[in-house]
């Protein structure tokens, strides 16, 4: 089988993840090139996993013939450059949510895109592609449940891992954009509808830091769909027990829920202190084999040229919503959308 040459740029925490994942564990891939901004650590990833062609500026990557598609992991605001780069240089193109830190450069990411149609395009939502929410949702589309009434989304960062949480969060764009909107993701993919009513509420319950960035370190939004279904999601960034991301979708005929208890396996420690099954404490440990399925799908829609799911409007709709979000919990106002 012929393997996607790819290229990354960024192998920060996450984009280590992927370039490991696209070099070893992605049948269908081969890394061929790192780009970090940080040259010292793009050689490091590089000498680890074998891959001669390094660099930090990420025009030069993509003017490499041999590389055919690119991942991007870099922060937020890069994003819609980073693709404009690799794909006026003719590759294909995987990139890491949320598309942009604004709804403007969504637009701009859509121009983009749509003035390259022969190129492929994926936006990481690796959600999707867990296998229990792939489980879950086909037998919503065989409708096992009848009709959605109500998507509860919990996603919260383990407090284990605070600092880090705490000096990413002045550049992150804020709860709604950088977590919560794996949520709005879900939500959208779930009910097949988009929210036209939203709530938005939350507080700096622990750390107050959080209000000098017009933010909460726990938040949490009521929705109305389209098709009427009701959401709600809550995010927070300190829970005590680990990485916790449940998903319940309520139907008129039964009920699906997504890891009530995150637990990252089915061991049960029983001692002094009772039985207790230990949780996840980093996403990418809970998301690993979504990362690599995700880029599984990303090769086979290269091979096979169709475009990947999500798309970049789908991009596009949950940065939207999510500044709707955020603009509802600093306005403290039910928000009606267009």
């Amino acid at each position: 089988m012929k393997k996607l040459k790819i290229g990354i740029i960024g192998v920060g925490r996450l984009g280590y993840e992927h370039a490991c994942n696209i070099a070893n564990r992605v049948p269908g891939s081969e890394l061929v090139a790192i780009c970090d901004g940080n040259f010292a650590r793009a050689k490091e990833v590089a000498e680890e996993l074998g891959v001669t062609a390094v660099y930090s500026d990420p025009k030069e990557m993509c003017a490499n013939p041999e590389v055919e598609a690119v991942a991007i992991v870099t922060n937020t605001a890069s994003h819609v450059e980073m693709i404009q780069i690799a794909m006026d240089a003719g590759k294909h193109v995987f990139c890491e949510k949320p598309l942009a830190d604004t709804v403007e450069k969504c637009k701009e990411a859509e121009k983009i895109i749509e003035s390259h149609p022969e190129l492929i395009f994926m936006l990481g939502f690796m959600r999707r592609y867990d296998h229990s929410y792939q489980v879950a949702k086909q037998k919503m589309e065989n409708g096992d449940i009848g009709d959605v009434i109500l998507v509860r989304c919990y996603s919260q960062d383990p407090i284990s891992i605070i600092q880090g949480t705490l000096e990413y969060a002045p550049r992150s764009g804020g709860q709604f954009i950088d977590m919560s909107i794996h949520d709005i993701d879900l939500i959208r993919w779930l009910t097949g509808s988009e929210p036209k009513k939203l709530w938005a509420i939350g507080g700096c319950f622990e750390f107050k830091q959080y209000k000098d960035w017009d933010d909460g370190d726990n938040v949490s939004c009521l929705m109305q769909c389209e098709n009427d279904a009701m959401a709600f999601f809550f995010a927070g960034r300190a829970a005590a027990h680990g990485s916790h991301v449940e998903t319940e979708i309520v139907g008129t005929r039964g009920t699906l829920r997504i890891a009530g208890v995150p637990a990252s396996s089915m061991v049960e420690v029983m001692s002094e202190h009772g039985v207790c099954r230990e949780c996840y404490q980093d996403f990418v440990t809970r998301w690993h084999d979504a990362y690599i399925t995700e880029m599984e799908e990303f090769c086979d829609c290269v091979a096979k040229g169709r475009q990947g799911s999500p798309n970049v409007y789908d991009g596009t709709a949950s940065t939207n919503i999510a500044f709707r979000c955020k603009e509802s919990f600093l306005k403290n106002e039910l928000l009606t959308l267009e």
